[in-house]
């Protein structure tokens, strides 16, 4: 895995990419975390969604909700429009209408909507 590092005006921005890491659940959601604030002080981390690949397992919500409670926010970048099932659509909706998690198209946007965040 590749961890970039990008200085943004309210912290640290961790950009994990390419790697054989796969968040699967929570647990690891949560190691992977807090190995990435202990290697860069960063508790915004733009993931490639090739390392998100659980989304459609329903178990985005338990691993968001941990990321929460760890004060992390988080990007997951990629492309979603093959995903058909509506509630899927309608979770990455409303996560995107939140200021905590965002799942967007490009590394470039969830930087971006990272760097926004409060």
């Amino acid at each position: 895995m590749n961890i970039e590092t990008i200085q943004a005006p309210r912290g640290a921005i961790a950009v994990l990419s390419g790697g054989k890491v796969q968040i699967t659940d929570a647990g690891a959601t949560l190691d992977l975390a807090m190995s990435v604030r202990y290697e860069t002080g960063a508790s915004r981390l733009a993931i490639d969604k090739r390392d998100f690949f659980i989304l459609s397992t329903g178990v985005a919500g338990d691993i968001l909700q941990k990321l929460m409670n760890y004060r992390f926010k988080a990007a997951i970048y990629g492309d979603y429009s093959h995903y058909t099932s509506k509630p899927l659509r309608d979770f990455i909706r409303e996560s995107n209408h939140g200021k905590d998690f965002f799942f967007v198209s490009t590394m470039e946007e969830a930087v971006q909507r990272l760097t926004d965040a409060e």
